[in-house]
């Protein structure tokens, strides 16, 4: 049986205004909407270049126009509101022209639905996947991206469980289920209990001890099983004491004993089918996760137990969202959504664990109930780097915060400290609008909230790193409408630049790769263009090799001060191929330290940064202002 009938979450999509949906605040701005859970179009503000624009204005007196950007925003609620949610709808999207209304679960493909959801997340959202380890430093271990998601097992556990063998991006086939899911512990947890909650049953298990109830293997044969394998600890029989003790077993043993019970016998089954089909990659999702820790623990207990390792337990970050992102696809098939690439909005999203205490009351030290996503569509489609060794296993960034906790204090400290800077920028940037100043200041409330929740959850996005920092920054500064706070710095009176041309006086062709975007005070590919042309004028080199098309220019599709070697312009992608490229240049601090550091490329390539952090410098056994130069030959033995 499919989790979508029976899930206690909704979707919407809006921004801007607010209204109050009890018990939080859900909605925001539908007036724009085109398909309620699921587009939006906001206006946001960008940098646009035309050679008119920029004909006689200063160098960064670029006008500024209006973009339409789409954005999904998914809300999660549970069932008992969704009479308002409906007369939610009734008043503002019935009968109106633009409005498209789709739901799962009931009109929709369900199947269809969860795995167009399952395919998009894993496609477009970096460290969606991850393993759990109870009890380690790190117990979230987030997964890289794959460029090549399939094939896959996706255990979907609702009220029952659906075991699909996913092949391809429309080619699957449901292989396997049980009766005994989500709603059977909720339903045997009520009997037992008396408690009707889903979270309440869960909480309750988390405060148990299942050896109250369950037979162990010690309590059978006194100690380990050795010629069987079997050690003591293991349950021999699940509630096996409760038939002969002669005592009342507390609510939270009982729950307790109840998730083991049902999670062991989903792992052993999932092991099952992912060795019959030969699959290792087996994810799990469905209402019934959660994201709770013992359910997390006790289903990779028992994949690892029988596989012996060689099959990992994977699971979503945003697996509640599966079906009603699915829905959203199918809805939007005329607008063909997969030319697109989509990436999570921080600002937006509220993280791996719930702050809201209206929204869930049994709040759990640990939890991966996402209450809200936003995700904006990105007008390019990003693709690897045809020159990556091995883009499976490329990661971009060189320190992941979420396990080193030194790094993070001081990368987090840096952040904050630097936050009263931003602001001030902020407002300089849009000296003619008066409400700038105001616009800020939420700004530094929301940027300042997010830091103090990585610093208790350093997994509430995945892996932290200072690329994710720099990110959620951006998003945040995007929020309250500042596109480039560097825009309007003061300018020098003179610049010098000692420079040659050496690779195109050589014959060499040369791209050069700049942000799509305004990220701190980094040259955009709308300004390279004017600088470029600028430049052109001055020098016969830089002309003749504009003319002759051995100078191109091409954004990277990035809006980072770093750089995600696996997320780069389709459009970039193709000219490296094209032009046969075989000498990669990194500069900068984000692009060749905080990221990049030790990718491995499949052709030459030089890294080079001036290293502008004390603290980073002592890190590398450097000092401050330290150069880097960092040449690699490609590997011909695993190249």
């Amino acid at each position: 049986m499919a989790a979508e009938s029976e899930r206690v979450d909704r979707s919407s999509y809006s921004m801007d205004k607010s209204i109050t949906l009890p018990p939080n605040e859900i909605f925001r701005n539908l007036e724009n909407a085109k398909r309620f859970a699921i587009d939006i179009v906001a206006k946001v503000r960008s940098f646009d270049h035309t050679a008119k624009d920029t004909e006689n204005d200063p160098l960064y007196e670029i006008s500024m126009q209006e973009e339409i950007l789409a954005r999904l925003h998914f809300i999660k609620f549970e069932n008992a509101y969704i009479e308002t949610c409906l007369d939610f709808i009734k008043d503002h999207l019935v009968n109106t022209d633009t409005k498209v209304i789709k739901a799962t679960g009931g009109g929709e493909d369900e199947m269809t639905c969860l795995i167009k959801g399952c395919n998009f997340v894993l496609r477009n959202i970096p460290h969606e996947a991850f393993v759990y380890v109870k009890h380690a430093d790190s117990e979230f271990r987030f997964q890289n991206t794959h460029p090549d998601i399939f094939p896959y097992l996706l255990i979907n556990i609702g009220s029952g469980v659906s075991i699909i063998k996913v092949e391809s991006e429309d080619t699957f086939e449901r292989v396997g289920g049980s009766s005994i899911g989500g709603g059977t512990f909720w339903g045997l947890g009520a009997l037992l209990t008396k408690t009707k909650r889903f979270d309440e049953l869960l909480q309750l298990a988390s405060k148990g001890q299942h050896t109250s109830v369950d037979m162990l293997v010690k309590d059978i044969y006194g100690g380990s099983y050795g010629s069987l394998g079997l050690t003591g600890d293991l349950i021999a029989s699940s509630f096996g004491k409760s038939a002969t003790a002669d005592k009342e077993f507390s609510k939270e043993d009982m729950a307790k004993s109840l998730l083991h019970m049902i999670s062991n016998d989903i792992g052993q089954l999932a092991c099952l089918y992912a060795r019959l089909h030969n699959l290792t990659r087996v994810y799990f999702g469905g209402f019934f996760i959660r994201g709770h820790p013992v359910t997390m623990h006790t289903i990779t207990y028992s994949i690892n137990f029988f596989t012996k390792g060689e099959v990992q337990a994977l699971f979503l970050r945003h697996e509640g969202y599966l079906g009603t992102i699915g829905a959203f696809l199918k809805g939007a098939e005329e607008d063909n959504p997969n030319q697109y690439s989509w990436g999570e909005n921080y600002a937006g999203s509220s993280g791996l664990m719930s702050t809201s205490p209206d929204l869930n009351p049994m709040q759990r030290a640990r939890s991966g109930t996402f209450d809200m996503l936003e995700m904006d569509r990105l007008e390019r489609q990003l693709v690897n780097l045809p020159l990556l060794q091995d883009p499976s296993s490329y990661i971009p960034d060189t320190v992941d915060l979420s396990e080193d906790a030194l790094a993070r204090e001081y990368w987090l400290y840096c952040f904050e400290e630097a936050l009263d800077g931003v602001v001030k920028r902020a407002v300089a940037s849009q000296p003619d609008l008066p409400e700038a100043a105001e616009r800020a200041e939420k700004f530094r409330h929301k940027y300042l909230h997010k830091l103090q929740t990585l610093r208790h959850q350093p997994f509430a996005y995945g892996s932290l790193t200072v690329r994710s920092l720099l990110d959620t920054r951006e998003h945040c500064l995007n929020e309250f409408n500042f596109p480039d706070p560097y825009s309007k710095g003061p300018p020098h009176k003179c610049a010098l630049f000692f420079v040659d041309n050496k690779l195109l006086c050589r014959g060499t062709e040369v791209v050069l790769a700049s942000n799509s975007s305004p990220a701190l005070n980094d040259v955009t590919n709308n300004e390279l263009q004017i600088l470029t042309e600028r430049i052109a004028a001055m020098d016969p080199v830089i002309q003749s090799a504009v003319k002759e098309d051995r100078l191109t220019l091409v954004q990277s599709g990035s809006s980072s001060p770093c750089l995600d070697l696996s997320r780069l312009d389709k459009v970039l992608a193709g000219v490296v191929r094209e032009r046969h490229t075989d000498l990669v240049i990194i500069e900068g601090m984000g692009r060749a330290i905080h990221t990049n550091y030790y990718a491995l490329l499949s052709c030459e390539s030089l890294k080079m940064a001036v290293i502008k952090n004390s603290w980073l410098a002592d890190r590398l056994g450097g000092k401050l202002f330290s150069v880097v130069f960092k040449y690699e030959v490609k590997d011909v033995k695993t190249g």
